[in-house]
């Protein structure tokens, strides 16, 4: 178990007739900022509850630390826990609240409490409001309060349950900063659930996307934006357009794939994920991917919906392929070009940088439409 902060090993939880972590293993490195990331009712608190010891496992093992944990209640697992939301004590002092981390353990000199309650205060940088009240704070503050509690007594491992959800858009970019610059100067192995797919992306050394009870995809933030491996991450992550086509051939470089136009393309260092010659497979393209103009040899296709987004426009068009794709056209100073709704417009796809799935009745281009955004 060296190495590893927490090893959780076919681990599962069941409700009753509902499964709400299908069957996983799980290793988080130390000193790893660590994200289970997807939509409500996946999953991903559940299991963060597990390794916390509020849940415990149907079946599995869980360990941290290199530890066995099953069985150990929560306060004297090496783990803390930061909630949602936040959970001070209105009638406590900032200090006080902090200190309430320390008192719940082994007893420790007055001294040294106050010396620890002071070295988090100024880690969260909040020593100058030691004295205020919770009610007195903004909603940054009172986040940087109960990180300031959850670090005091200096857990191996601290959890985090959407520890951002609550604030403004603005406040909410400011502690992205203040979070990932605390796991830097502590180099603790922080554990995140978060449904918010920017959120993951900037703060995590690696990712766990969960849907439905699955783990769908363990990797850096690159590897799950870049190259998904299920339907369902490709969408989830950035969000992506689905072609659907026929794998024709494969090899360790390359794989061909024949689209519903019948016109065969190359995709470049591709893995097929699983995806047999002569089956059906998605081509996972991302917008970035796409190119618009009105003189191409790509794909025939109409304008349905433009955006203005300031930096950018986006445009949804319809092709030939049957297949509406969603692309953004970066403003450039001193060209103007735009397209209307209704125009006829080319799309030239770049081929190297898709991905291709397995195309299944789970995981077909159609099957996300019901599902909703995540809450």
């Amino acid at each position: 178990m060296s190495g590893k902060a927490i090893q959780a090993i076919e681990i599962s939880k069941r409700y009753g007739s509902t499964q709400a972590v299908r069957t996983l293993n799980l290793d988080v490195e130390e000193s790893e900022f660590f994200s289970l990331l997807g939509p409500s009712g996946c999953g991903k608190t559940t299991l963060l509850r597990m390794i916390a010891g509020f849940e415990t496992p149907s079946t599995g093992q869980l360990f941290v630390g290199g530890k066995n944990v099953l069985g150990v209640p929560p306060h004297k697992r090496p783990v803390n826990m930061v909630f949602q939301s936040y959970a001070l004590f209105p009638h406590l002092s900032v200090a006080e609240n902090v200190a309430f981390g320390l008192k719940s353990g082994p007893k420790i000199a007055q001294a040294e409490m106050t010396a620890r309650v002071g070295e988090a205060l100024n880690l969260v940088r909040l020593a100058h409001l030691s004295e205020r009240l919770p009610a007195q704070l903004s909603g940054g503050q009172q986040q940087r309060v109960a990180l300031a509690r959850a670090i005091v007594n200096r857990p191996m491992v601290l959890l985090l349950d959407e520890p951002l959800s609550a604030l403004d858009p603005q406040i909410r970019e400011e502690m992205q900063s203040e979070l990932a610059r605390l796991q830097r100067e502590l180099n603790m192995t922080f554990v995140m659930v978060t449904h918010d797919q920017g959120e993951a992306l900037a703060l995590s050394s690696r990712i766990a996307v969960f849907y439905n009870g699955n783990l769908e995809q363990i990797g850096t933030p690159k590897e799950v934006y870049e190259r998904p491996s299920t339907a369902f991450v490709a969408r989830f992550i950035g969000n992506t357009n689905l072609i659907e086509g026929t794998l024709v051939s494969s090899d360790s470089s390359s794989a061909r794939v024949k689209l519903n136009n019948h016109k065969e393309v190359t995709i470049d260092n591709s893995t097929v994920n699983g995806a047999a010659s002569g089956s059906k497979v998605l081509i996972s393209v991302k917008p970035q991917a796409l190119t618009i103009s009105n003189q191409s040899d790509g794909l025939e296709s109409k304008v349905i919906h433009r955006s203005y987004l300031g930096a950018s426009t986006e445009y949804l068009v319809r092709s030939k392929l049957g297949t509406e794709l969603d692309l953004r056209v970066a403003h450039v100073t001193g060209h103007s070009d735009a397209y209307d709704v209704g125009q006829d417009v080319f799309i030239d796809v770049d081929w190297k940088n898709c991905t291709i799935l397995k195309n299944t009745e789970e995981t077909g281009a159609g099957a996300f439409e019901s599902r909703g955004e995540p809450s």
